[in-house]
């Protein structure tokens, strides 16, 4: 595993142009397309220099590098996870979501629909609520709006903790999230797990158009991967889960960790 610091002491920061949170606003892109794909975290360095040119990258407090903590939630049989498992093209992930740096946090609602494309829709909660949110009646109000699940029948099941790199391309059609340092651990089983030496790369386009990152990971021989950070890492925690689809994903990640 490759710590934050020394993420952030590479040379390569001082050539990549910056953008802030303020001018990332325009960038939102809460409707659209997801590619995503994953590598060995060495690789890290070579895609930052390629990408210098066509990229920006987004600064925190000066910092190119976040922290995230994010717990997921579902039904006690798993629903949301099983819908993804059985490839249902219409599913949901319910979340919450603490940006450390920042000491903000979001009670999120992602739904994919039957055309491939992602919804995100969120509301700002307090950090106190990040566990628990079912005294706050604007939480509950928002989660009834946006999905079948009432708040009663869901329970906290995988929190996953990681570093992320964003980048947005220069005509700001895009964004790019370069996570890696992932540690899951089950609410329910209590089982923790770690990705060491691994980054989920996750495109974000508003349509499939052309993207220079695209053509940057192909020559990287770094190929489009379907994964979530929530089904890999219920994998990895729960041992009760079913998971036959997504053997040959676990598989393809614990190459890249011994490799």
């Amino acid at each position: 595993m490759i710590s934050k610091e020394s993420v952030l002491a590479l040379p390569l920061w001082k050539d990549m142009v910056t953008i802030d949170l303020t001018e990332m606003k325009s960038v939102k892109l809460m409707n659209r397309v997801d590619t995503k794909f994953s590598a060995q975290l060495r690789l890290l360095p070579d895609l930052l220099s390629r990408a210098i040119s066509d990229y920006r990258v987004q600064v925190i407090d000066n910092s190119p590098v976040a922290s995230y903590d994010t717990l997921y939630f579902d039904t006690p049989d798993l629903q949301m996870y099983l819908r993804h498992h059985d490839k249902i093209l219409q599913r949901d992930k319910v979340r919450t979501r603490t940006y450390i740096d920042s000491s903000l946090s979001f009670l999120e609602v992602k739904h994919k629909n039957n055309k491939g494309r992602t919804k995100k829709k969120r509301i700002l909660i307090s950090v106190d609520d990040f566990d628990d949110f079912t005294h706050n009646d604007e939480a509950i109000n928002f989660l009834d709006n946006q999905v079948l699940y009432k708040i009663d029948a869901l329970e906290p099941q995988v929190r996953t903790v990681f570093n992320r790199i964003t980048l947005v391309n220069n005509a700001r059609t895009e964004r790019l999230t370069i996570d890696f340092n992932l540690r899951f651990e089950n609410e329910q089983t209590k089982l923790t797990a770690e990705l060491p030496d691994v980054m989920i790369i996750e495109l974000k386009q508003d349509g499939l158009v052309y993207s220079p990152m695209k053509k940057i990971l192909s020559d990287m021989n770094i190929h489009q991967i379907r994964i979530s950070k929530y089904c890999i890492g219920t994998v990895l925690t729960n041992p009760n889960a079913k998971y036959n689809r997504f053997k040959k994903k676990v598989i393809f990640l614990n190459k890249l960790t011994k490799n």
